[in-house]
């Protein structure tokens, strides 16, 4: 059950632990990181959606796989004309399930969908406005209590679709910041995101293309075998 208002959401400053290096030096290494990876790959317009629902249900369909499957299974609620609040609200699960198959594990993501649309109906009466009209610490805190929501799911939420200033962690971006000794291997998410909430200045359009190119970057070079010659943060 969604927690919505119902019970006093602490609003703190994003303080958790980060690596052991002058405050000063952190701040300048993460932005050398973006601006060599904004000047070598450019802008990433991500995340591709036509409006922020879409990027909702895109978030919840993309856990544990890939975008390609996530394409294809919303075009098939677009084609079936369920990309939209009250329809997905009032569609049977097992309806959803068949219809975002593509996504894969495509009967747990059917009821996180339904567990995100209980949610937002019981909690703001199905308006995703009303809903990012909430503060960021509050809606974030609201948002872990969904079934099957977890924070890489609600950050991506917040920041594409909310327009709120959270820094998405994924796997790529602890697994390049470890490769390059900025973060210890054992490191936590919220460790991960305080190295960036607390020495980077909270801006949307940053932090959407920061993560964006480190997906990037996470896809193409720091495989797990890594691609270190032709990596932009090659000697970085």
């Amino acid at each position: 059950m969604p927690v919505c208002k119902l019970v006093l959401l602490k609003h703190q400053r994003w303080n958790v632990p980060c690596i052991p290096m002058a405050r000063k030096g952190k701040r300048a290494q993460l932005l050398a990181i973006y601006r060599t990876l904004y000047d070598s790959l450019g802008p990433q317009h991500w995340w591709p959606a036509d409006s922020p629902f879409e990027v909702i249900i895109g978030a919840i369909l993309t856990q544990n796989t890939s975008w390609n499957n996530v394409e294809k299974a919303l075009n098939n609620l677009k084609d079936k004309e369920l990309l939209d609040p009250l329809r997905l609200y009032d569609v049977r699960e097992g309806l959803l399930a068949r219809t975002i198959k593509p996504s894969g594990f495509f009967n747990i993501k059917a009821k996180r969908v339904k567990h995100f649309m209980q949610f937002l109906f019981e909690c703001y009466r199905g308006s995703i406005e009303k809903m990012f009209e909430e503060d960021l610490q509050s809606l974030r805190e609201e948002l872990l209590t969904v079934n099957g929501m977890g924070p890489e799911t609600v950050d991506s939420i917040l920041l594409y679709a909310g327009g709120k200033p959270v820094f998405v962690v994924d796997a790529y971006t602890k697994r390049i910041f470890t490769r390059h000794k900025l973060i210890p291997e054992d490191a936590r998410y919220g460790e991960v995101q305080g190295l960036f909430m607390n020495n980077l200045e909270h801006n949307v359009p940053m932090f959407n293309e920061y993560h964006a190119l480190l997906v990037n970057v996470g896809k193409y070079f720091c495989k797990s075998k890594p691609r270190c010659e032709q990596c932009p943060l090659n000697g970085v």
